[in-house]
């Protein structure tokens, strides 16, 4: 039976057909070929591979050593934390307890508390001693001790007047703490609305007169910030300025210093403020921003 090709290749003569059915042949058989993939079996694999090696630093350590250690570390550490999840942490350092805002005010106002209770025990035990009655009469000396020598009434007087002079200077020292004025110290962030209120009017303030005067050798070459103590009197005058933290440049900080002093007095101290507060002392970051723009934070 004679093969009957298709339509194309019947018109093509006996060696171009040949030479057609040929190279097709060879496409078709290196497809085949080119998709076959080889691959190793996983168990070689796994020996040759090289094992990754995870290195981590541990902020705490144990006398036992973990039977299967997960990392290595720089100590032994057998569990440890605060969870029994598979969970592991983030940052070497311990974790510390969130400061509590006012802390610092309210240790200040214990340690006061405390030497008051001091002062007034002392006085209480200085004024027992000086009320003690002249001396009894003494008991008789046994044989084997030496008689001890009468206390003169100089000696007695002596030690009234030095105890009373000990009395007074506590005293004075009480009278002239009373006498101090009341501060207030503000942050940032003003816990009651009274504080809240008047430090943002004063911020406002001293950023127009700020930006009002606005240093001119700092202008568009300067930039920086700081933190800055500013104390104000009941009646709105300035008692004190002072740079906590400086912006690493002396003009700038000396031009916040004037900036405050020129935007004094401010405004008096409200009656609900007054009532408890002689001056108050606000701490706030100041900015000499691009674009010569002054404002608090």
């Amino acid at each position: 039976m004679r093969l009957r090709w298709p339509g194309f290749m019947a018109d093509m003569d006996p060696s171009s057909r040949s030479f057609t059915v040929a190279l097709g042949l060879s496409i078709l058989i290196h497809a085949v070929v080119l998709s076959i993939q080889f691959k190793l079996p996983g168990i070689i694999l796994d020996k040759f591979a090289s094992p990754s090696l995870e290195v981590v630093l541990v902020n705490s350590k144990t006398r036992a050593k973990p039977v299967k250690a997960d990392v290595l570390a720089q100590a032994n550490l057998d569990g440890g934390g605060n969870t029994d999840e598979m969970r592991r942490a983030k940052t070497p350092l311990p974790v510390l307890k969130e400061a509590e805002p006012g802390a610092d005010t309210k240790r200040a106002a214990q340690r006061v508390r405390e030497l008051e209770a001091q002062q007034l025990k002392m006085m209480t035990r200085l004024k027992a001693e000086k009320s003690v009655v002249a001396p009894v009469q003494a008991a008789p000396v046994p044989a084997t001790q030496a008689p001890q020598p009468p206390v003169s009434g100089q000696e007695l007087a002596t030690n009234a007047l030095a105890l009373a002079r000990m009395q007074a200077q506590i005293a004075r020292q009480i009278e002239e703490y009373n006498q101090r004025p009341r501060k207030t110290f503000v942050g940032s962030r003003a816990q009651e609305y009274r504080f809240a209120q008047y430090v943002e009017d004063w911020r406002l303030k001293v950023e127009r007169i700020g930006n009002l005067n606005y240093p001119d050798s700092a202008r568009g070459k300067v930039y920086g910030s700081l933190v800055l103590t500013v104390s104000i009197k009941a009646d709105g005058s300035l008692e004190n300025v002072e740079v906590n933290r400086s912006s690493g440049h002396q003009i700038l900080d000396r031009a916040a210093e004037r900036i405050v002093k020129m935007a004094s007095p401010y405004a008096d101290f409200p009656a609900n403020i007054k009532r408890d507060t002689d001056i108050l002392v606000i701490t706030r970051t100041w900015t000499f921003a691009p674009g010569d723009k002054l404002f608090g934070e």
